[in-house]
């Protein structure tokens, strides 16, 4: 099995630097439909079996032209983004950002029940996507494209990678962002990671 596994484009709370995360369901803006769009472009021919993206709809419209495909298409609460709590549509204020770090430094120590104020902890994270990792497992797709978010993808590929949790935060992720990786004799082996070259080859320029 080969996974194709994206993080989705480009939000105006992305570009505003507003907390999002699982509770806040935004939508594309201009710049990360182009992303998407540039997705598509460069993937088209790639024969995948299956797509499975969360429950919000910034990762359904990521990947909407492989979905109008008519490829058999998936949705799970497992991928997610982590609940950020109050901080979420919150924009990131100097004070947040120092309560944000420290619960960072906390999952470094190896503390994964640190959270922001009614948020979801590392360990909540990496429970969900560890179920996640274990149905993957089990699928008899040979290709399969995969659209999730920032932190859930730095926790999704620690966990491919046999990493340990409070180790996901060297794990690079961009809008757009590409992981290949093949599931190959029980292990995963990893081809491409963060990849953007798409981005570079079909955005339009702007004028």
């Amino acid at each position: 099995m080969t996974l194709y596994i994206l993080r989705h484009g480009e939000t105006e709370y992305n570009r505003l630097g507003i907390v999002q995360g699982s509770g806040v369901d935004t939508e594309l803006n201009d710049t990360g439909h182009e992303q998407a769009r540039a997705f598509f472009e460069n993937y088209q021919e790639v024969d995948f079996q299956l797509i499975v993206t969360s429950l919000l709809q910034r990762t359904h419209q990521t990947v909407r032209r492989f979905i109008e495909k008519e490829i058999p298409w998936i949705q799970t609460s497992e991928i997610n983004e982590i609940s950020w709590g109050d901080h979420e549509g919150q924009p990131a204020t100097p004070e947040r950002t120092i309560v944000y770090q420290h619960m960072i430094n906390e999952w470094r120590k190896g503390n994964l029940d640190a959270s922001l104020p009614n948020g979801e902890t590392a360990r909540q994270l990496a429970e969900r996507v560890g179920r996640f990792v274990e149905w993957l497992k089990t699928r008899p797709a040979e290709k399969m494209l995969v659209a999730t978010h920032g932190r859930t993808m730095r926790c999704l590929i620690a966990m491919l990678k046999g990493l340990k949790i409070e180790e996901m935060e060297g794990v690079p992720h961009a809008n757009t962002g590409l992981y290949v990786i093949h599931f190959q004799n029980d292990e995963f082996v990893f081809e491409r990671e963060n990849d953007t070259s798409h981005l570079m080859e079909h955005m339009m320029p702007h004028r």
